[in-house]
């Protein structure tokens, strides 16, 4: 069982990697914040559909329906968008610790069954939208110099938010 020590620790060394980081190296282009945009997209989609593979909670399955479809919508703005530029999202560090740290989460709640997954997942979900969120905020937002871009990534902070809180009231419930 995933306990929320582990879940939480996940989140602040994913964090606290990050912050280090944007010490170390200059902060991510256009072309890298729309490639980290679009990875985080994609993990949030897949754990969608993971959660609707194993879950058979109500609650937690109308929750990763939501996830997969908001996600896909946001990812499908933000190809257009880079296609409408002419911009390439470049690969980057970000990204493939994102990459990483989400199939390593997926395994994890693969060996999980029952309420027991429920839980993990909406945990992880919790987590991973606080994560998410504030590097929005604090890095990809601020370091976006495209107008259209950085009205995308607010439009999709104010979006996510709400998958927070949905996601912080749906762990109260599924216990």
């Amino acid at each position: 069982m995933i306990s929320r020590f582990t879940l939480c620790a996940a989140a602040a060394t994913f964090a606290l990697s990050a912050a280090a980081a944007a010490h170390a190296a200059p902060p991510p282009n256009d072309a890298q914040i729309a490639h980290i945009a679009y990875t985080a997209g994609q993990i949030d989609v897949a754990a969608g559909k993971q959660a609707l593979a194993k879950s058979h909670n109500k609650a937690v399955r109308s929750f990763a329906q939501v996830m997969v479809r908001d996600h896909n919508a946001v990812n499908d703005q933000a190809l257009a968008l880079v296609k409408k530029l002419g911009v390439t999202p470049q690969a980057n560090g970000t990204s493939a610790s994102l990459a990483a740290a989400a199939k390593r989460k997926a395994r994890e709640l693969s060996m999980l069954k029952g309420a027991a997954f429920d839980r993990a997942y909406v945990r992880n979900e919790v987590a991973y939208h606080r994560t998410v969120n504030g590097a929005l905020s604090g890095t990809l937002i601020p370091n976006a110099h495209n107008a259209e871009l950085k009205g995308l990534l607010e439009t999709g902070l104010s979006l996510f938010r709400e998958h927070q809180m949905h996601a912080e009231q749906l762990a109260k419930s599924v216990r």
